[in-house]
C-alpha cells in the first residue's frame, strides 16, 4: 500500500478538462484591473544551428505585459515542457490552456510558455545526425540536452525585447517521462540555468525495467514469495513484455536511445543541482495513482496482472520518486505527492492537475519560499 503521508490532490472529472473561454471583459472594470485577453499561440519551427537545416517545431506563448505599475514578476522566466518518448508536445495543450484561463481570469501575471517536439518527435525533423532510419539508436539524451540548450537559446533571443532585458532566460522545466532525466542532465550541464522542476512520473533512469519483478528462472527463487493468485508464468511473461518495450536496448521511433540512460543517471537523488543564484532549484516531484496506473497496465497492451503492479513496480517508483526529492536544496523540495486519478501520462489525464502543480511552482519560485518536503 501506498505511504500514508503521502497526500493527493482532489481527483479532476472530465468536465476539468474542457477548455473554457476567458471571462469577457466589463465596462466597469478600470484599465489597471483589466483581464488581458487570452494570448495567442505562435505555432512555428525553426531551425537550429549547426544542424544540417533541420527544425524543430514548437508552440510559443508570450508572457503577459508588465506595466510600471504592475511589473511581472516572470519576464525573465521561460517555461517549457519536456514530452517523454509517446506523447508529442500536443499533449500539453490542455494543461497550458487551463493555466492560462485561469492566470487571466484572475488578472494574474505569466511567464512566457513554450512546447516542442525534440527531433524525431511529433511535427519536428529527424536528427540529421542519426546514421540509421527509425525506429534506432541515433543519439543519447546528451545530445537532446544540447539541443534544447540551443533551441531555448534562439527561442529567447528571438523573442527578446526590453522587459526580457537578459540572454538567456531563468528556465522552469515541466516534464513528463524520460524529460526529466532530459531536465536533470540540462540543469547539471549547465548550473545556475533552471529555477524551477516539476516532475511528471519521471522515468527511473538507472532501472532496465526487467529487474523490477522477480526472476522465476533465478538460483534461490521462492514461489511462495508471489502475492497470491499470480504464478510464475505471470512473473515471467511480464518480465519478457517489459523486455521487448522497455528494456534500454529497445530502439523508438525518435531515435533517442536509452542505453547509456543508467550511466548518466546512476542515481535518483544525485547529483545535487545548482540553479539560478548558485541555490537549489525549486523542485516538484509527483508520482502517478497507483491503482490508476495498475489498471492501465492492465487493460493497455501488456496486460501486467493488477496485483504485479502494485506488489513490485509502484513501489520501486515511489522509492525513486524519494530519491528525487534529493536533487535540490533541503526545503525546496515537495514531494514525491501522487497525481490522483492519473497514469504514467500525467498532463493526458490530468491537465488541470498540471496547472495547479504549475501555479504552485510558480508561486514558491517568484517567492522564494521554502516548502516542507510534504504537504498536508
Amino acid at each position: 500500500m501506498m505511504n500514508s503521508t503521502i497526500a493527493g490532490p482532489t481527483k479532476f472529472h472530465e468536465d476539468d478538462t474542457r477548455l473554457r473561454l476567458p471571462a469577457s471583459k466589463t465596462a466597469a472594470q478600470s484599465s489597471e484591473e483589466e483581464l488581458h485577453s487570452f494570448p495567442e499561440a505562435e505555432v512555428s519551427s525553426i531551425a537550429l544551428e549547426n544542424r544540417n537545416g533541420a527544425r524543430i517545431h514548437y508552440t510559443y506563448y508570450a508572457a503577459s505585459p508588465s506595466k510600471p505599475s504592475k511589473p511581472n514578476p516572470f519576464a525573465k522566466s521561460l517555461v517549457v515542457f519536456l514530452n517523454g518518448l509517446i506523447l508529442p508536445r500536443a499533449s500539453w495543450d490542455n494543461a497550458i490552456h487551463t493555466f492560462l484561463e485561469k492566470r487571466i481570469e484572475g488578472n494574474l501575471p505569466y511567464p512566457a510558455l513554450l512546447s516542442y517536439d525534440r527531433f524525431g518527435q511529433g511535427d519536428s525533423d529527424r536528427d540529421p545526425n542519426d546514421a540509421e532510419p527509425p525506429p534506432c539508436h541515433g543519439h543519447d539524451v546528451m545530445s537532446a540536452v544540447h539541443d534544447l540548450k540551443q533551441f531555448t537559446l534562439q527561442i529567447w533571443k528571438e523573442h527578446l525585447h526590453l522587459s526580457n532585458p537578459v540572454n538567456f532566460p531563468a528556465l522552469i522545466f515541466v516534464c513528463n517521462s524520460i524529460g526529466c532525466a532530459i531536465a536533470r542532465l540540462f540543469a547539471q550541464t549547465y548550473p545556475g540555468t533552471v529555477l524551477g522542476l516539476l516532475f511528471l512520473d519521471s522515468v527511473m533512469a538507472n532501472s532496465d525495467f526487467v529487474s523490477l519483478w522477480p526472476d522465476p528462472d533465478a538460483q534461490g527463487f521462492d514461489h511462495t514469495q508471489l502475492p497470491p493468485g499470480v504464478s510464475e508464468k505471470d512473473v515471467r511473461d511480464t518480465r519478457e513484455k517489459y523486455r521487448l518495450m522497455f528494456h534500454p536496448s529497445v530502439p523508438n521511433m525518435e531515435g533517442l536511445t536509452r542505453r547509456n540512460l543508467a550511466t548518466l543517471l546512476p542515481d535518483a537523488h544525485m547529483p545535487r543541482l545548482e540553479g539560478c543564484n548558485g541555490e537549489g532549484p525549486f523542485l516538484t516531484v509527483v508520482g502517478h495513482d497507483w491503482e490508476t496506473f495498475a489498471e492501465q497496465s492492465f487493460t493497455g497492451t501488456l496486460h501486467t496482472p493488477r496485483l504485479l503492479t502494485m506488489t513490485y513496480a509502484n513501489p520501486a517508483w515511489q522509492k525513486y520518486n524519494e530519491g528525487l526529492v534529493g536533487i535540490t536544496d533541503e526545503g525546496r523540495a515537495i514531494g514525491p505527492i501522487i497525481a490522483v486519478g492519473c497514469g504514467h501520462f500525467v498532463q493526458k489525464d490530468g491537465p488541470g492537475f498540471v496547472s495547479d502543480e504549475l501555479v504552485s511552482l510558480l508561486d514558491r519560485v517568484v517567492n522564494r519560499v521554502e516548502q516542507v518536503s510534504e504537504r498536508a
